[in-house]
């Protein structure tokens, strides 16, 4: 067994919230909170060391770059929020993120959406059957995945075919999806497990 404290507030912490499978009681309240917390103050330092003194403390008080009150007074306006008689000023800054928003929504479409259909688009072939195959399985499942999400016809004949064949696609998708998530909890899971019986208890070497 272990003799590292910190080993033991992780294992502490870890039955706590395994207690959860029990049913949900104050255990395991107590570590979704200190789980919380201790985020919460890593984001903080975190956004403090890597984003507010390299980037806006360091130039504003160091180089002078005088330019950079104007982002830190939007920022404090952000703090009204919090007030109830003068939350609309918080109204300003968030307008401005909003409209900076939208001019990203151009580059936004070329890195998300049409990207993504040139690479369709421009699949090569190649000249062995598993390049072929994989092409053709590639541009006829996006077609077929399409047609599905098409409404302006209706689903009936050859387009009923193969909006339906879309859909089967997509259901195997979202599967894989989905098993892949539970693949990720599983692997967690074991990882906590071998925690407890190795680092912590020691039965497991």
């Amino acid at each position: 067994m272990s003799t590292n404290p910190w080993i033991w507030i992780g294992a502490i912490l870890t039955l706590l919230v395994f207690s959860y499978l029990w049913k949900e009681n104050p255990f395991y309240r107590l570590a979704e909170h200190v789980f919380v917390g201790i985020s919460v103050g890593y984001l903080v330092c975190i956004t403090w060391f890597n984003v507010l003194k390299p980037k806006l403390f360091n130039p504003l008080i160091i180089d002078h770059e005088y330019i950079l009150i104007i982002p830190f007074i939007i920022s404090i306006l952000m703090l009204f929020r919090f007030s109830s008689k003068h939350g609309w000023i918080s109204f300003w800054p968030l307008a401005f993120l909003i409209g900076f928003s939208g001019y990203a929504i151009p580059a936004s479409i070329d890195a998300n959406m049409l990207k993504q259909i040139q690479a369709t688009v421009n699949v090569s072939f190649g000249n062995d059957f598993m390049s072929i195959l994989n092409a053709t399985i590639i541009l006829v499942g996006t077609l077929s995945c399409l047609i599905y999400f098409y409404f302006s016809i209706p689903h009936q004949g050859v387009i009923g075919r193969v909006a339906k064949f879309g859909s089967m696609l997509l259901m195997i998708s979202f599967g894989a999806s989905f098993g892949f998530t539970v693949m990720a909890r599983i692997s967690l899971l074991i990882g906590r497990i071998l925690f407890l019986l190795r680092d912590w208890l020691g039965v497991v070497h």
